[in-house]
């Protein structure tokens, strides 16, 4: 059953929007930003309905910092109609809006059309294996072994371009320019530092190294010619 979250700080609303919604999925509800983020920390969702003017974070403020980790859907429920308000909010990483006073019947159709969206997004190329690794683009969920390993963006930059190009080594100067996308001027042990945590996070879950050093040229995949 899919699961989502309604963050709206208006009780008869929330209520409004749980009610309509439990027939069908799993619901959660927030009443504030701070609280969603909180409840973003520990539960896989399948899409989110947020209203923007909340309190502790703005619906914005929350957008942004969600999109650093996902890509599951959201869907804006609001009063604010202006057409420079909506189009911010499409640009920094919602995928619709539903204006108040809201329409039942618009609010499931538009929560089918995004999770079937979403889905089928999922399923064309967002999942990534190589041996015992498996990375998720869509939920940026990184299992090894079937263990979920908890990674930083950094770190999980980083990963994806091993999982993506898994036969290829890359020197320092190709992963600094890829993830942190500055030119590379030399050895600041950025990268070797990252690396360093990286490999030990995956090792924890697979009992050895997956990343291996190639002496005097960079980093590539284990036993992944």
């Amino acid at each position: 059953m899919n699961k989502i979250m309604i963050v709206e700080d208006d009780n008869t609303i929330n209520e409004l929007l749980a009610d309509l919604l439990s027939e069908q999925y799993e619901v959660i509800q927030a009443f504030a930003g701070s609280e969603a983020l909180r409840i973003i920390e520990t539960e896989k969702l399948d899409l989110i309905l947020l209203d923007l003017m909340l309190p502790g974070i703005t619906g914005e403020e929350f957008i942004s910092h969600f999109r650093e980790q996902s890509s599951v859907p959201i869907i804006v429920i609001t009063a604010k109609a202006e057409m420079n308000v909506l189009a911010n909010v499409l640009e920094i990483g919602a995928n619709d809006y539903i204006a108040k006073p809201i329409n039942t019947v618009e609010v499931l159709s538009r929560v089918k059309a995004q999770l079937r969206d979403h889905q089928n997004d999922r399923d064309s190329n967002s999942i990534h294996k190589v041996g015992s690794l498996e990375m998720d683009e869509t939920t940026r969920e990184v299992k090894v072994s079937e263990s979920v390993v908890s990674l930083t963006q950094k770190e999980y930059e980083l990963l994806k371009c091993f999982v993506e190009h898994p036969r290829k080594v890359f020197t320092k100067a190709n992963l600094f320019e890829t993830v942190w996308k500055e030119a590379y001027f030399g050895d600041d042990n950025t990268i070797s530092v990252h690396i360093s945590r990286l490999r030990k996070k995956l090792s924890e879950h697979s009992g050895e190294d997956l990343i291996e050093t190639v002496w005097g040229v960079g980093f590539k995949l284990k036993d992944s010619e």
